[in-house]
């Protein structure tokens, strides 16, 4: 039996101080506030609140929370009581109930020992592993589970690997259509030439024209330029701020996670050891001093549960978020690009085919110009006829490949 000279025990606080309050809480419709009580005779000289269920009056009060000791209820003590009979002097008010507690006044650090620590680190390495190698290990994970968001850092990874290549094409288009259009534009500047310096007018405006297409090309190739490298800078933000920016979150909830689970784990820890000793008999030193320890674990745990709740929360928003921005991204940017090729198509098809100035009539004994105003000899004019020809063929050449590409 729980005796009076079990209660001259004085109380090891631990150097927590505690501060007394009163609330009043309106039940719901259950007839409940919201708590689990702990402690109580005959072992522990006081009760206290195990825990503060979620969406329950006491949880929307705030002013109740997991280690406060209760010392009465509706002005009534009850210091030497059980803790089923606290709950049924609590059931047995109706409407609303008064609490009077002594809150306790704990720093989260104090519950954050070296072994809070140590069973953070085994988390983690029990959280990758799958339950035949945890188990072959000795390590439970009985308290966990597969957190869906722990896959998500798979799916980011992937999702850059895509960006990266999706960057590195851009690049690689970019560069061959600056390429593209330099030939475009040194085309333009041959065929202008031959066109000034060819004395026939029908084969100089046929030159010039054709020269001019190609100049036109390299401004539509110049556009389509600006248009697609715009497509870097937005691919390049997602890449490099966006994505880390998720990972640096997910990483840090896990943390969050890891030190929830390891309060748990610590409690379940404390409550086998105080079944144990009850089982037998012998009271625990701590448990008969007020169960300060417990209580102050009790405390750590529930501010974890808050913390991890909340940053599950910003988590999940946060991906909702970037896999919208994700998915509209690519379908803008893939917009951007067939808009600005379909454009860049249609304006070179076009001007090719107002230059269509193929076949030119030329007079190749006319071709020759004589810079230097003096009759050349015939050997000269039979050198120079010959290699008009070659040059009149060449360009007929390279004007049908062109032609050929324009057509298909």
């Amino acid at each position: 039996m729980f005796t009076d000279m079990d209660y001259e025990l004085e109380e090891d606080k631990l150097g927590i101080p505690t501060v007394p309050g009163t609330v009043t809480l309106k039940k719901d419709a259950q007839n409940l506030i919201g708590i689990s009580i702990g402690g109580g005779a005959q072992f522990c000289p006081c009760l206290y609140i195990v825990q503060v269920f979620d969406n329950t009056p006491a949880a929307q009060d705030g002013a109740l929370a997991a280690g406060d000791e209760i010392t009465g209820v509706n002005g009534k003590p009850v210091k030497g009581r059980t803790k089923v009979e606290v709950a049924k002097m609590i059931q047995a008010v109706q409407g609303e109930v008064v609490i009077q507690y002594n809150k306790l006044q704990a720093d989260p650090k104090q519950g954050k020992s070296l072994d809070i620590v140590l069973k953070k680190v085994k988390h983690r390495l029990v959280e990758n592993m799958s339950s035949g190698t945890a188990d072959a290990l000795g390590l439970s994970r009985a308290i966990l589970c597969n957190d869906g968001l722990v896959k998500r850092l798979e799916e980011l990874e992937k999702t850059a690997e895509l960006y990266k290549g999706l960057m590195e094409h851009t690049k690689r288009l970019l560069r061959a259509f600056y390429e593209l259009s330099q030939t475009h534009r040194a085309f333009g500047d041959v065929f202008s030439v031959i066109g000034v310096r060819e004395p026939q007018a029908a084969a100089s405006e046929a030159f010039v024209k054709f020269a001019e297409a190609h100049r036109n090309m390299e401004k539509f190739g110049i556009q389509l330029l600006k248009t697609i490298k715009p497509m870097l800078h937005d691919l390049n933000t997602y890449l490099h701020k966006a994505i880390p920016d998720t990972k640096l979150t997910i990483r840090k909830y896990l943390d969050v996670k890891f030190e929830y689970l390891s309060y748990c784990l610590k409690v379940k820890e404390i409550d086998d050891e105080e079944y144990s000793c009850i089982a037998l008999g012998e009271p625990l030193y701590r448990v008969s001093t007020g169960n300060y320890e417990y209580r102050l674990i009790l405390r750590c745990r529930q501010e974890a549960r808050a913390r991890f709740a909340k940053m599950r929360k910003d988590v999940l928003e946060k991906i909702e978020l970037l896999d919208q921005k994700h998915v509209q991204d690519i379908v803008f940017q893939l917009q951007r690009f067939v808009s600005g090729m379909s454009h860049y198509y249609d304006d070179c098809y076009a001007v090719l085919k107002e230059a269509d100035v193929f076949p030119i009539e030329v007079d190749l004994s006319r071709t020759m110009i004589n810079y230097s105003g003096q009759s050349l000899s015939y050997e000269d004019e039979d050198e120079e006829e010959t290699s008009r020809g070659d040059e009149d063929h060449a360009l007929q050449t390279e004007n049908g490949a062109e032609k050929l590409v324009d057509d298909q």
